[in-house]
C-alpha cells in the first residue's frame, strides 16, 4: 500500500469520526440484511435536536428543531431521512418583540414553490410567556424573516401559547394547531385549532378545544399536536406528560374535521419508553414511496433531561391496522431504509 494511499484513508476516517461525534447521520458502520437490502440503526441524529419536524422538497429532506448549537431554529437536509447534514440556521435573527434562547418546535409548511411559512415558538417581550411567531422565506431552508410587530398567537393569561402545526386539508384549506402552556401557570392545557387565511400569515375566525389531557399516562398536559390524513380519516396525533421524563409518551385521536370533535384512542399511548429510548414524543409524521415514518425525539435512557447528548432524532415506521397507526418503535436494532 503506498503512503499516500494510507493518509487519505486515515483522513476518511476521522472525517467520519467527526461527523458522527457532530451527530448527523448514522454510525458509519450501518450494515444490509441477508438479503443485501440496506438498513439503518437509530437514533439518525445523534445530537440534540428536540420537536423534529421534517418536509421534502423535491429530492431533499429539511428538518427543523428547537433551539440547540447557538441555532434559533437548526435545519438538517437529507436525501433520504436517515443520513442528516447541518444546514446552519434557518431564523437567524429574531423579530424585536421577542427575546432569544428560547425558540421551540418549529414547523414549516410550503404554500408555494417560492413561498415558505415557518411558525416557531419563542418568548415574547411584552407579556414574558411563550408565544406562536411566524416567518416567511422563499427556500426551505430559509432565511425566514419574521417582520411582524408581534406574535400570531399568545394566551398570555392561559400560560402561553407552544407548539404550532399547520396543516392543509384535502379540501384545500389551510389550519393551524397549539397548545395553551397550561401548565406553565396551573390550568389545563388544550390543544387549539383556527383556520388560516391563505397566505399562512393571519388566522381566520375562531379557535376550538379540541381536546386536553384526561387520562393517567397523560400526566398534567398534552402538546406538541399534528394532523394527517389516512385513507380519508382524520387523526390527531399528540405528545403528553412532562418532556423530561421517561413517562413522555406519544398518543392519538380521531377527529370528525380539522375543528373537531376529536375522540381518544383506547390503545394510547402508541409509542412509549423501552430499553433502547426514554420519553420518545413530539414527533411528526412523513410518507415516503407508500411508507409511513414518525419522526420523533428520545432521550438515553437513563440520562433525561441532559444537554449532552440531549434529544435525539429517531424514525420508525407506522403502519396501519384495521384503521388504528402502529408504530413499529422505538427500535434499536437494523431496519430497512426508507
Amino acid at each position: 500500500m503506498r503512503a499516500g494511499t494510507s493518509r487519505r484513508r486515515g483522513a476518511a476516517a476521522v472525517l467520519a469520526a467527526a461527523l458522527l461525534v457532530a451527530g448527523c447521520g448514522q454510525d458509519p458502520t450501518s450494515t444490509s440484511t441477508g438479503d443485501d437490502v440496506p438498513t439503518f440503526t437509530n437514533p439518525v441524529v445523534r445530537s440534540d435536536n428536540p420537536d423534529p419536524q421534517a418536509i421534502r422538497v423535491g429530492d431533499t429532506w429539511y428538518l427543523f428543531s428547537t433551539n440547540a448549537g447557538g441555532r434559533n431554529v437548526p435545519v438538517l437536509t437529507s436525501p433520504d431521512l436517515v443520513e442528516w447534514s447541518p444546514a446552519g440556521d434557518a431564523l437567524p435573527d429574531l423579530p424585536a418583540w421577542a427575546l432569544t434562547g428560547k425558540t421551540w418546535a418549529p414547523e414549516v409548511i410550503e404554500l408555494a414553490p417560492d413561498r415558505f411559512v415557518l411558525y416557531y415558538t419563542v418568548a415574547d417581550k411584552e407579556s414574558g410567556r411563550q408565544c406562536v411567531g411566524r416567518a416567511v422565506a422563499s427556500a426551505p431552508q430559509g432565511p425566514y424573516r419574521d417582520e411582524s410587530t408581534g406574535p400570531l398567537i399568545c394566551q398570555a393569561d392561559e400560560g402561553g401559547s407552544i407548539d404550532a402545526s399547520p396543516f392543509r386539508d384535502t379540501d384545500g384549506s389551510l389550519w393551524l394547531l397549539w397548545k395553551n402552556d397550561g401548565n406553565a401557570v396551573g390550568v389545563d392545557t388544550w390543544l387549539w385549532s383556527q383556520r388560516l387565511a391563505d397566505d399562512g400569515l393571519t388566522l381566520v375566525g375562531e379557535p376550538t378545544k379540541l381536546l386536553k389531557q384526561t387520562e393517567p399516562w397523560e400526566g398534567t398536559l398534552v402538546e406538541g399536536p399534528f394532523l394527517h390524513r389516512q385513507d380519508g380519516k382524520l387523526y390527531l396525533f399528540f405528545a403528553a406528560n412532562a418532556y423530561d421524563r421517561a413517562e413522555y409518551a406519544q398518543g392519538y385521536a380521531v377527529c370528525e374535521s380539522p375543528a373537531g370533535p376529536c375522540v381518544k384512542a383506547p390503545e394510547n399511548p402508541i409509542l412509549k419508553s423501552n430499553d433502547v429510548a426514554s420519553g420518545p414524543g413530539h414527533a411528526s409524521m412523513v410518507v415516503k414511496d407508500g411508507r409511513t415514518w414518525l419522526i420523533y425525539h428520545a432521550w438515553v435512557p437513563g440520562q433525561e433531561g441532559t444537554v449532552d447528548p440531549g434529544r435525539q432524532v429517531w424514525l420508525d415506521e407506522v403502519v396501519w391496522e384495521d384503521g388504528k397507526p402502529v408504530v413499529k418503535g422505538p427500535t434499536g436494532t437494523p431496519q430497512p431504509r426508507p
